[in-house]
């Protein structure tokens, strides 16, 4: 291989650094061994005009913690920062694990010039490492270098659940609940051992628990347990299921809860715990809303009262069909309306007192008030009437051109809906003959003054 012009200088310098790497690692008497040497680069400047710099970007690297059978890379930068052509041909890369690539060597760097490689750390053990990179041998004694240093940590299984509590609600004594699942994963990189999967706590005779676990879940990989509830007694009842295995946190914890309830208890269940009735005109009563009353329990409903509460309740109005008692199974209707008594947002509860656990459950209903124009008039005598349109003004006789019904009103009541409190609005109405184009004229003009709020 013939190599660039290179002054007697230069080959000095090379060939001592040389030899004074291949003294500090020769033993007496035995020759050299070079135990961590992956790769070695020098550097030979061709030309003896000007300046030689070679840099390596960034000075150190740490790779942290690295699990040992897999690998971590990080880039680096090797720059001429000189005015001299530069022929990189070997480095040294020195720590167990540690290795470089993407350097074809010999590699010529012009003044200014750079060029990347890699360099990799791959633990074959836990512990800590250091080593470094640096180049053999340069003009002028230039010899960048850097430090690595890395973590070996060993493969570690780790337990992600996903729940850690589960909640039955209320059961009756005796019976047994659905079941509920919760997934065990293997979050880490090595199995997960499973020493035992057990119900614990005050109550665990009233839960049970089966899993498909066994006792290894691979890296990456899931099982399932599923736990019931069967009370064998009233009141609240709590117990864990807890989990045994070489993860960190071990034990973990799922807490699970439950209530038994008397075998001879009713229960309830309303359609709906909530009425909105919107906007609705002072003094008009709304359209109906049913809510519907369920006895979900395992003995008759005793119903106290049904009654109406809250900030404005003469506002509503309340009819129901569930009388003194709803046998177990049976259900009940209670119907409301709405008749606001003034303008504005108006609210109440529905509001029932029986023998059921939660009692008095509620219902919270709401509306608002509004403002509003009714008209009414005497229907046309005049024969192949189809119906009428209603006009309105600000000022007598100011009646717009557009009526406000934009189909023909086949009654003879209309509902102006959008006013304003205060002010006094104009009406005009005219009826509109069978042909659906020819209108009469306009009938005589009637005022009417809205309430200020």
């Amino acid at each position: 291989m013939s190599l660039p012009d290179v002054s007697k200088h230069d080959i000095l310098n090379s060939l001592n650094c040389y030899n004074e790497n291949a003294r500090e690692t020769r033993g007496a008497g035995r020759p050299a061994l070079f135990v961590f040497s992956l790769m070695a680069f020098f550097c030979m400047a061709r030309g003896a005009a000007g300046s030689t710099q070679l840099s390596l970007n960034p000075e150190n690297i740490k790779f942290g913690s690295v699990t040992v059978g897999t690998s971590s890379t990080q880039t680096i930068t090797l720059a001429n920062t000189g005015t001299r052509i530069v022929v990189v041909l070997q480095a040294t890369v020195q720590g167990t694990g540690f290795s470089a690539s993407g350097l074809t060597l010999p590699h010529t760097l012009g003044a200014g010039q750079s060029t990347t490689f890699r360099v990799s750390f791959a633990p074959m053990v836990s512990g800590s490492v250091t080593g470094s990179i640096s180049i053999g041998c340069s003009v002028h004694n230039i010899r960048p270098s850097l430090s690595l240093s890395g973590t070996g940590v060993a493969p570690a299984p780790s337990v992600r659940l996903s729940s850690t509590g589960l909640a039955f609600g209320n059961l009756s004594v005796g019976t047994a609940s659905t079941a509920q699942t919760v997934t065990l994963t293997n979050t880490g990189n090595a199995a997960l051992s499973v020493t035992s999967i057990a119900l614990t706590g005050t109550n665990p005779i009233d839960f049970a628990q089966s899993n498909n676990c066994g006792a290894s879940v691979a890296a990456e990989g899931s099982c399932t347990i599923s736990v019931t509830f069967a009370p064998l007694a009233s009141g609240s009842l709590a117990a864990a299921v807890t989990l045994a295995d070489n993860a960190s946190g071990s034990p973990q914890t799922v807490t699970l809860s439950g209530t038994g309830t008397s075998s001879t208890s009713p229960g309830v269940s309303l359609s709906s715990v909530s009425l909105s009735f919107g906007n609705e005109p002072v003094d008009v009563a709304s359209s109906s809303q049913t809510i519907t009353l369920n006895n979900t329990g395992t003995a008759a409903l005793s119903v106290s009262s049904i009654a109406l509460t809250g900030a404005d309740p003469s506002d509503f109005t309340q009819n129901n069909t569930c009388g003194a008692a709803v046998a177990v199974g049976g259900n009940c209707t209670i119907v409301i309306q709405f008749t606001p008594s003034a303008a504005g947002s108006r609210a109440a509860s529905l509001s029932i007192t029986d023998n059921a656990s939660g009692s008095p459950q509620t219902t919270t209903l709401s509306g608002t008030g509004t403002h509003d124009v009714i008209l009414t008039w005497t229907a046309s005598v005049t024969s192949g009437v189809a119906g009428y349109y209603v006009y309105r003004g600000t000022t007598s006789g100011g009646e717009g051109a557009t009526a406000l019904n934009s189909t023909p009103i086949t009654g003879t009541t209309y509902c102006d809906a959008s006013v304003q409190a205060g002010a006094t609005y104009y009406y005009t109405v005219t009826s509109l003959s069978s042909d659906e184009t020819t209108q009469s004229a306009a009938s005589s003009e009637a005022s009417a003054t809205v309430p200020s709020p």
